[in-house]
């Protein structure tokens, strides 16, 4: 057995939290009025990973919860998603399974529903005629907001390219290395910290 801790970095603890109402988690007695709260290293334990990306996706799905339900908590299985890019080109599908983690929605493959209710099945979908990276629509009223990522306003470190090439070609020292994870999650940090309620870095329409 594996004894080594989690530990992330701590900026991810003072990283924005979602909070979202899932009716579901209520009916089947997973959680006090169907409160759940995630958080940006459930992103990451998803992912695998932490980059600009996937705070990017997390930072665009809490942008538009805001935009659609103000400041009551968002419906989880209440809004349906729509991505312009392909699933399969770039980041899509990254950006994707972010959203979907807070939000639940799936193409086809997520809950079936009881009784006619909590279907999380088409409530995501790729390829939309949008401009904005994704949109987001209640299923309740159908009011919709569209949001975009700007992260390359948020520059990174410049010998975050450099140090990269070096670890990936397997020429990095040890030192190194560590140099790059840490400056790679810089980048990260100010995005999560620094321009979370940037509309010139988040932006909603």
């Amino acid at each position: 057995m594996d004894p080594t801790p989690e530990a992330f970095p701590a900026f991810f603890d003072a990283a924005p939290v979602i909070r979202m109402r899932d009716p579901l988690a209520q009916f089947l007695g997973a959680a006090a009025g169907g409160v759940l709260q995630y958080r940006y290293a459930d992103a990451v334990r998803l992912a695998g990973h932490s980059c600009p990306t996937v705070a990017s996706a997390w930072l665009m799905t809490r942008a538009a919860l805001r935009g659609l339900y103000g400041d009551d908590l968002p419906e989880r299985g209440g809004v349906r998603v729509e991505l312009r890019e392909p699933a399969q080109e770039g980041v899509t599908g990254v950006i994707a399974n972010v959203v979907s983690l807070v939000t639940g929605v799936t193409v086809d493959t997520g809950f079936k529903g009881l009784g006619g209710r909590f279907d999380r099945r088409r409530l995501l979908a790729y390829e939309a005629p949008i401009e904005s990276q994704l949109r987001f629509t209640r299923v309740d009223d159908g009011r919709a907001v569209s949001v975009s990522s700007r992260a390359e306003r948020v520059g990174g470190d410049p010998r975050v390219r450099e140090l990269m090439m070096l670890c990936m070609t397997g020429r990095a020292s040890p030192q190194q290395v560590e140099l790059f994870g840490t400056l790679w999650q810089d980048r990260v940090r100010r995005l999560l910290l620094e321009h979370a309620d940037d509309p010139e870095v988040v932006q909603l329409h």
